[in-house]
């Protein structure tokens, strides 16, 4: 019985969530005070929310605004401008464009219809089926994993051009005698791609070096820490593996009886793509666990 519980308790710290940000949608809130109320990992928090509700935080809060939009048009006396301002909108145009998609018309139409009901926006659908269809929770194995003294290198930015860090620190490498293809090679991913804009993610890539091993310039010694950890192999490009991670946080860690540890998720990479076709690329999503 442990595993419904655990989902259960997903969706109800879940929906502390969703009503805290329904009694503060006019405050700023940020990621690691939300995470907080639920009391998950930061680093993880964002990808299982998304999963369990169908949308980003920020897709919740432009939900709830627009609802409030909605019945205030409808019974308040706030101008449109007002509304739209207190809605997150720089712009009346950009305000109406949004309240459009959402109800099907503009809000001077939609303010005609003073006195009748007012439903919110509808929420998405939580998970994608075709995911369940794709993945077996058979093959997600609880692994204890040995630490990993590494070299990093700092990625910001979209996560699918992280290549161009590795390639540095391949060449990096080569330089002081390593055979790049001979060492292991790990991803560190520290945001869900969905929590902000592209520019402002942050990631490492690293190398395994021996410990103690002197860095001369360029990377940083970083040790991955060990552990329990939910390894899952992903196999085909790269491109395709935020399917795999949205599986794992929205469908099988709710039900799996686990917690995520406050620590990022690393990536093994566990055979060269320079080799190789992008359909036979493997990729080991390692999400640590308490």
């Amino acid at each position: 019985m442990k595993r419904p519980a655990t989902r259960r308790s997903y969706a109800a710290r879940i929906e502390k969530v969703v009503e805290h940000l329904a009694s503060h949608l006019d405050q700023p809130l940020t990621l690691e005070h939300l995470a907080g109320i639920g009391h998950f990992s930061p680093f993880h928090f964002h990808r299982i929310y998304r999963g369990l509700m169908g949308e980003t935080v920020a897709g919740t809060l432009r939900r709830m605004r627009l609802h409030r939009a909605a019945a205030e048009l409808v019974h308040g006396r706030r101008t449109l401008e007002s509304i739209a301002r207190r809605c997150g909108y720089g712009s009346s145009a950009a305000f109406n464009r949004a309240f459009a998609h959402s109800y099907g018309m503009p809000p001077g139409e939609f303010r005609r219809r003073r006195g009748g009901p007012v439903e919110p926006p509808p929420c998405p659908a939580p998970s994608d089926p075709e995911d369940s269809r794709m993945y077996d929770a058979k093959d997600v194995k609880i692994e204890t994993l040995p630490p990993r003294d590494v070299a990093a290198l700092r990625h910001q930015g979209d996560y699918l051009e992280i290549g161009t860090a590795f390639e540095k620190l391949f060449a990096w490498a080569a330089g002081r005698g390593l055979d790049p293809a001979r060492q292991r090679s790990f991803g560190i991913y520290y945001d869900d791609p969905e929590s902000k804009p592209a520019a402002d993610l942050v990631s490492d890539a690293c190398i395994e070096i021996q410990p103690g091993m002197e860095l001369d310039g360029g990377p940083r010694h970083i040790t991955i820490a060990g552990g329990r950890h939910a390894v899952f192999i992903h196999t085909g490009p790269y491109a395709e593996l935020e399917r795999a991670y949205r599986w794992l946080f929205g469908e099988w860690l709710p039900a799996s009886g686990e917690e995520a540890a406050d620590a990022p998720v690393v990536e093994e990479y566990l055979n060269d793509p320079r080799s190789l076709p992008p359909t036979e690329w493997q990729t080991a999503i390692c999400v640590p666990l308490k």
